[in-house]
């Protein structure tokens, strides 16, 4: 059993009056930080899923993008009260509220990557392809995990550097990603299945380039002098 992914959204604007600047910026942070988890989770779980063909796992990670979807709105608006709500807003404040809503649009659509994913658990084709070909979709999985968690960890740390290492793991993204192809049209894969996969494939590649987009935005969040060596 595969533990539900999804989780209960803050309800909007509650309370908003009575916060301060430093603790609506708290607020927004562990919104944002709950993306990340949601993300760096669902990967996991769905690529699990769609290899042992858990359908019951899948329809978790997909029930959970609607989290994600409410999550979005809410820091959006959260955002929005923030920039209107005061007469005057430092450059500071404005930089980081800004790169806050780059991000999260980012986050929204590599959750609905994980959920097409997810769909197409459904058609059994971990059972269908080879065991090469479903040991570099693990790995695939695996690296997509291991680069959201750690633009996850550049959000909360304020990395203005963590790009430069996550292209380096998205480098290794994509030559999985050229070696998964390569197995789907040398190997016995039927042509329908063949096609789906290169799908699957690709979203997992687009996965690893938005964490990396995610990490460039931190550089407009915090400048490099203020990121850590």
């Amino acid at each position: 059993m595969v533990r539900s992914i999804s989780a209960p959204v803050p309800s909007r604007v509650r309370g908003r009056a009575g916060l301060d600047d430093r603790a609506a910026f708290v607020e927004i942070d562990q919104h944002v930080l709950r993306l990340f988890a949601l993300i760096s989770e669902g990967l996991g779980a769905t690529t699990t899923a769609f290899l042992d063909n858990d359908r019951d796992a899948a329809r978790a990670v997909v029930a959970a993008d609607r989290t994600i979807d409410d999550l979005e709105s809410a820091v959006e608006e959260l955002v929005h009260l923030e920039l209107s709500s005061k007469p005057q807003v430092s450059q500071a404040d404005l930089r980081r509220l800004v790169s806050v809503l780059l991000i999260v649009p980012e986050l929204e659509r590599s959750g609905d990557l994980v959920e097409h994913i997810a769909l197409r658990t459904q058609q059994g084709m971990g059972g269908r392809i080879s065991a090469r070909a479903r040991g570099l979709v693990q790995q695939m999985g695996d690296v997509g995990v291991e680069m959201w968690r750690a633009a996850a960890d550049a959000y909360a740390d304020r990395d203005a550097y963590a790009a430069d290492r996550l292209r380096l793991l998205d480098d290794r993204l994509d030559d999985l990603h050229v070696t998964l192809s390569v197995e789907l049209a040398q190997s016995l894969t039927s042509a329908p299945v063949a096609i789906e996969m290169g799908l699957v494939a690709r979203f997992l590649e687009r996965l690893g380039d938005h964490a990396v987009n995610v990490a460039r935005r931190l550089r407009d969040m915090c400048p490099p002098a203020e990121g850590r060596e």
